[in-house]
This record gives C-alpha cells, sequence and structure tokens, in this order.
C-alpha cells in the first residue's frame, strides 16, 4: 500500500513498491535454456512438416533430414552443444537471435514492431490527455526507479500461487542465497522468469549501422523525449540526485508542449526511422556530419519517448493502426518503445524488437497500468506548477541539408505506400470462452488455433505454415520458441469440418477436437522447456555460417524454405492492462494475427497486405468457432 512507498522531499512516491525479495534475486540460479537432442529435433520439424506437404515432398524431405541427422547435422550439433558448455553465462541462442534482428535490413515498422494498447483508466475523467500522459510519464519513471533500485517484484511463474504467492515465501526466499533460489522456488512449483532483457527498457534505442545495428544504452541520461505534431522536445524527469522531478512540474511541462503552437515540421525526422536500415544509416552518419550530434545524442539516451498524437480514436481499427504504425512523423521506431497518448487518453506501446520479447513489455505495462489507474500522481483537478517551462524544455532543432531533406521526402513516400497497402481488421466472437472450454476439458488457446487452421482451410483451400511463439523466459537468457499449430490432427479435423461434416457424428468431431488439444498442449509444454525444433535448427544453421562452411543441404529443401514462410503468424496475450495487441504479416502474402481468449468472448485483430484478404479470413474464423462451440456443447451444425 502507500506507506510501503518511498517519498521523495517532493511528497511524491518515487517506487511501486518495494519487494522484500531483490528483482534480481533469482537471476543467478535460473537454469539454463536445453539444446534439445538431435534425433528429437528431427523428428518435431518432420511432424511439422507433415500437414504441408505431399506423400513425394514429403518424402524428400525426410531423406534429407535423416540424412542431415547422420551427417553434418550431428557435427554442428556436437560444436553446438561444446560451445554452449563454454558459455554457461547465456543461453544458445541469444547471440544468433541479436543477430538475426539486428542484420535485418528491413524497416523496423510494420515489419517487427508490435504494439499493445492499454484499456482506459476505469475513472472516465482521467482519460485527459495531459492527466493521463503525467501519471503514466510518473509511473514509468517510477518503474524505472523501483527496477534499478532493486525492489521491483522478481517476475514468476506460479502454478501454485495460494503456496508461493505469499508474504511468507518471500521472507523465506530473500534469505535463499541467490546461487540456489531457483530451487527454492521450484520446490513450491513457482518459476522466477528471466529478468536480463528489462534494463534495455528504458534509455535505449536501436542505432542503424551498415550491415547490422547496434543496441545502444545510457542509463545516465535523466531526460524524457516528447513528441508532438512531428516536433521533438525534451527535458529532465530525473534531477542531480537522481529523484523524479514532481509530478506538478511533469504535468506542467506537458501542458507547455501540448499548448506549442509551433508548425509541423517541413521535413519530419521520425520518418528516417522508418527506412530500410542501410538507407538510414548513411543518413544518419549525414546527420552526424552535419551537426546534428547533439540533438541525435538526446534522441537515443532518452528514458524512453512519449508521443502525444493530436486527434481521438475513432475506432479499433483506427487505433491499431495509430499505435502499429501512426502517421510516420510522430514516432520514432527505433526507441525501445514508444508510450503513445492521443487526444482523448488513448494510450498504447509500440516497442522495437530486437532488445527483448512482450513478457518484459507486458510487465511494464501491467505496472505502468495499475500504478497510474490506482495511485495516479495528479488527478484532472489539480494544477500544474508555476513553473518556467520554456527554460526546462528544449524543443530539439536538426539542420538539414539537401541530401537529408530528400532523404526525408523519399522516406515518408515509402512509409506512406507501406501503410497505405496495410489492413487491419479485428472481430469479438461473443459466444464463449475460456469458462466453456476449460468445462468442455479442452484447451482455450488449441481451440483457437485449430479455428485459424480451419478458416484458412475454408478460405484458401489449403494447410500453410503456421508460427505460435512462446516464451521461454523460464530461463536464463531464454527468449521464444516456436509451437506449430498446423499438425496433422488440425488437417484432420479441419477437413472434417470444412468438406465432410455430413460424414461425421457430433461425437467423431468432439472427438477430433480432443485430440487436437491434446497434441496442441504437448506442443506447447515442449516449446516452453525449449524442446521445440525452430530455434535448435536456426542455431546450426547460424553455426554453419559462421563457420564459414557451405550452407547444408537440408538447409536448401524448399520445403525448409516453405516452413519458414509464416503464412500465419499469431500471437496471443491476455492481462487487464491490455485492450489489444497486433503486429503486421512477417511475409507479403501473410497474415498477422493477434488474439485473445477472454472468460467469455474471442478477440481476433488481423493484419494484412492485398493479396490477401483480412476481412473473409475473419469471417471464417467466426463461422469456425462457432462450429467448434456448437460441437462442444453437442449440437449438430449445418454447413
Amino acid at each position: 500500500g502507500r506507506g510501503r512507498r518511498g517519498y521523495s522531499s517532493a511528497g511524491a512516491a518515487e517506487f511501486l513498491h518495494r519487494s522484500i525479495v531483490p528483482t534480481m534475486h533469482y537471476q543467478r540460479s535460473l537454469p539454463r535454456l536445453p539444446v534439445p537432442r538431435l534425433e528429437d529435433t528431427i523428428m518435431r520439424y518432420l511432424n511439422a512438416q507433415k500437414p504441408l506437404l505431399n506423400d513425394d515432398q514429403f518424402r524428400k524431405t525426410e531423406e534429407l533430414a535423416h540424412a542431415f541427422e547422420k551427417g553434418i547435422g550431428r557435427e554442428l550439433h556436437e560444436q553446438l552443444v561444446a560451445q554452449d558448455n563454454q558459455n554457461k553465462h547465456t543461453s544458445y541462442i541469444t547471440g544468433p537471435w541479436f543477430d538475426m534482428y539486428l542484420k535485418a535490413r528491413e524497416p523496423v515498422v510494420l515489419n517487427f514492431n508490435a504494439f499493445m494498447s492499454f484499456n482506459p483508466d476505469p475513472k472516465p475523467e482521467y482519460n485527459d490527455q495531459l492527466t493521463r500522459a503525467t501519471n503514466m510519464t510518473v509511473s514509468a519513471v517510477r518503474f524505472m526507479k523501483t527496477f534499478r533500485a532493486g525492489l521491483l517484484e522478481p517476475e514468476v511463474f506460479h502454478l501454485n500461487p495460494e503456496k508461493s504467492d505469499t508474504e511468507v515465501f518471500k521472507k523465506i526466499i530473500r534469505f535463499v542465497p541467490s546461487s540456489v533460489s531457483w530451487f527454492g522456488a521450484y520446490l513450491v512449483n513457482a518459476y522466477p522468469l528471466d529478468m536480463s532483457q528489462y534494463f534495455r527498457l528504458f534509455n535505449s534505442t536501436r542505432l542503424p549501422k551498415l550491415e547490422k545495428d547496434e543496441l545502444y544504452t545510457d542509463e545516465k541520461a535523466k531526460h524524457l523525449l516528447v513528441l508532438r505534431n512531428g516536433n521533438f522536445y525534451v527535458f529532465d524527469v530525473i534531477d542531480r540526485d537522481g529523484n523524479m522531478l514532481k509530478p506538478s512540474e511533469i504535468q506542467a511541462h506537458l501542458k507547455y508542449i501540448l499548448s506549442d503552437n509551433s508548425p509541423a515540421p517541413a521535413f519530419p525526422l521520425g520518418y528516417l526511422s522508418s527506412e530500410n536500415r542501410d538507407t538510414w544509416a548513411s543518413l544518419r552518419k549525414n546527420l552526424l556530419d552535419n551537426g546534428n550530434e547533439e540533438a541525435l545524442q538526446k534522441v537515443d539516451s532518452a528514458l524512453f519517448c512519449l508521443s502525444l498524437d493530436d486527434f481521438p480514436i475513432k475506432d479499433f481499427v483506427h487505433l491499431s493502426h495509430t499505435m502499429l504504425h501512426g502517421d510516420g512523423a510522430n514516432r520514432w521506431y527505433d526507441k525501445s518503445f514508444n508510450l503513445i497518448i492521443t487526444k482523448d487518453g488513448t494510450a498504447g506501446i509500440n516497442f522495437e524488437h530486437s532488445w527483448g520479447d512482450g513478457v518484459a513489455v507486458l510487465r511494464f505495462q501491467n505496472e505502468v497500468f495499475k500504478d497510474s489507474t490506482k495511485s495516479p500522481a495528479i488527478s484532472p483537478q489539480s494544477q500544474p506548477a508555476s513553473v518556467d517551462s520554456s527554460k526546462a524544455v528544449q524543443k530539439l532543432d536538426f539542420k538539414l541539408n539537401d541530401a537529408l531533406k530528400a532523404g526525408i521526402t523519399k522516406a515518408k513516400q515509402k512509409f506512406d505506400a507501406a501503410v497505405e497497402s496495410l489492413s487491419v481488421n479485428m472481430i469479438q466472437f461473443q459466444e464463449g470462452g475460456k469458462d466453456l472450454l476449460k468445462q468442455k476439458k479442452v484447451s482455450p488457446d488449441a481451440v483457437a488455433q485449430l479455428a485459424f487452421q480451419m478458416a484458412f482451410l475454408r478460405q484458401y483451400d489449403q494447410t500453410v505454415a503456421t508460427y505460435e511463439s512462446c516464451s521461454t523466459a523460464a530461463f536464463k537468457h531464454g527468449r521464444t520458441e516456436t509451437i506449430r499449430p498446423a499438425s496433422v490432427h488440425t488437417k484432420k479435423c479441419s477437413e472434417a469440418f470444412v468438406k465432410e461434416l455430413s460424414k461425421h457424428s457430433t461425437e467423431e468431431l468432439q472427438k477430433l477436437i480432443v485430440e487436437c488439444s491434446k497434441y496442441h498442449g504437448r506442443l506447447t509444454k515442449e516449446a516452453a522447456m525449449g524442446q521445440g525444433f525452430d530455434r535448435h535448427l536456426f542455431g546450426l544453421r547460424y553455426l554453419a555460417l559462421s563457420k564459414g562452411l557451405a550452407l547444408p543441404e537440408f538447409y536448401q529443401d524448399q520445403a525448409y524454405a516453405r516452413l519458414n514462410h509464416n503464412i500465419l503468424s499469431t500471437s496471443t496475450l491476455v492481462s487487464p492492462a491490455v485492450q489489444l495487441g497486433g503486429f503486421g504479416p512477417v511475409v507479403s502474402d501473410g497474415f498477422g494475427l493477434g488474439y485473445q481468449v477472454q472468460d467469455d468472448w474471442i478477440g481476433c485483430n488481423v493484419s494484412s497486405y492485398p493479396t490477401r484478404n483480412g476481412e473473409e479470413f475473419l469471417q471464417c474464423i467466426y463461422k469456425s468457432l462457432e462450429d467448434i462451440f456448437n460441437v462442444l456443447k453437442g449440437k449438430k451444425i449445418g454447413s
């Protein structure tokens, strides 16, 4: 509660809470991400290929896979294991994964950055833009200070919260040395999660460099970057002693920025961060050579980027577009995250993906939402401090030569064209959710994924490569593993529903759903335990290339390429703080599918480019969910 929070002389709480267990207490003793056995990986790989190939294709892929397993694959695997044993401080995927993100040359916006939007403040008058921007900024700074002081509660996944999420347990575990603390938690069925990504939430940015970008963090910087109308402003939110500015002063500075009527710049710099990475790297060098070093340093080192948009949100589709890409001028896509707040107080986060995964961002978002709604720093009636904001707030000025102006103009054209071609659609299925599915003893996630397979079959008459991300944060420096939801089971079940309904009784259809649910549950458990196949095969391929070897034949198989051309890219999250999340398709002929299974409804948010029809896809998903729910309820369904 309020009493346990740290107060500065200014009287405002400096911390979210004071955890009695230090934030990083479990980090040292986290288990290491396992390198799966090669034969398991090959078996899982072939299982994922089976539904995508005809018999001839599968036979060829199987031959290549077994040859790889006996030959070069075995050698690479042994080298990977040896290398892993020499790097016990990290995981085998860390290096290759950072590299994969940082060497990618596509623009980060639409291709990599994802968004999650906040629920509105339950108190309507607190959704005013200035009030919410102030409260969320204060809560974000509190989060940063709490984390850096080691007072943030460690991130723990509780399988049995009654036993492990208790004061008693915390009082005991804090005296267990860090080197073995993980085992103490494990004994009560609690799984501490890796928190090595968290420090990159703040004062961090992705710097464009030729061939491979760099992640940059400067924890000494004390200022916030604010974007409004394409203009860049900075002001300190932390004083010399490391204390947070009074909320009323932060409010005054934000009010000053919101009432500044400077025109939008003719050449908004923000567009540069939406460019191809090599193009942007050259332009950035030009910016530095042209006397903008200090201004860029301010942008790169800022605590985070607060983007204030001058328009209200019309509907969920408009919300998705705004948070996923916005107008290009009022974002800095390279920052670890942009906190976006629109005219009507709608808030969201757009985050760069190379430094971290959804888990860290979601924890930040949950804490900021809880703190800004339950312990808001200011109220709508609060008066801003009478400080001279014109002195405290600095508007950044960029010196642009003709080449830079041309670069910005071209970036804007490319950005506008990309955004123009992106469609976002969404549905809410209101006829049931988690509660009913659990009652029928099937996995909610499995049912959602089955509906996607069924829908794609109905719309395009095929089964395609499908990706579902799963966090491996239960391991030291874990990132993600892929769940492959398209299986022989989902294919069989989908074909029964879509093509041969009349041949099956309701009971048979129920059996098929249960079969899918069991198999999906197994895949999910394996992935979470680091026992998928995608990261392992990726690591072996990376090793071969880094050793300058010729790419093994296994990786030159068309089927391998097709499996990694993920037409359905899916990701789910459910949180009290988040209204919806989404991302762009990962291939030009794909769907980007964010979804959530709530207690009594299911929401889907789909993005696509012109070669695919997202609206029709969602109608097919709706129909599939309806059919599955009816069958589970024992109703006969018509085609």
